[in-house]
């Protein structure tokens, strides 16, 4: 669209605060673009790419400690908005799924597709960990750390 993209504060201390907007949002709203339209054909509207998330003070075992029986991602994959207004998004998991009991890993646990809102996900949050990676997307790259998050919606597993 030829507006260069803006940092847009999505989240703070819990509360969302910023909203991106492409040419076309921005003129609907009244507002300025903050050059997040992505290329056409675009049916999903703007998006934040290349997003950078705080980290917490929780360790790896802090995140696990504790769990009497959970999951641990090490990658979600082939993640597509179903909803944006909602920002509920499918996706699968990748590269490495684990069930963990009794704060430990346990064994390894053939890959799950989900269906979740990130908003409810983010709102379930227990704990941040104090180191980010940074994630090479299609789309563009996030920096983040691992989270604890009490609930998450799996849907099936997938056939790999």
């Amino acid at each position: 669209e030829g507006v260069p993209s803006q940092p847009v504060s999505l989240v703070d201390k819990g509360i969302c605060r910023g909203v991106v907007y492409d040419a076309q949002t921005a003129a609907r709203d009244g507002r300025k673009s903050t050059g997040h339209g992505l290329p056409a054909p675009n049916t999903y509207g703007p998006f934040p790419l290349h997003q950078v998330m705080e980290a917490g003070e929780s360790s790896r075992e802090d995140l696990m400690g504790g769990l009497e029986r959970g999951l641990l991602v090490t990658r979600f994959h082939y993640t597509n908005p179903v909803h944006p207004k909602l920002a509920m998004v499918t996706g699968m998991t990748r590269d490495g799924l684990f069930l963990v009991e009794d704060g430990r890993i346990s064994g390894p646990v053939r890959n799950l597709r989900f269906t979740q809102s990130y908003l409810e996900a983010l709102a379930g949050v227990e704990a941040v960990g104090r180191e980010r990676r940074l994630l090479r997307g299609f789309l563009g790259s996030v920096v983040v750390p691992a989270v604890r998050i009490s609930a998450f919606t799996f849907t099936g597993a997938t056939e790999h």
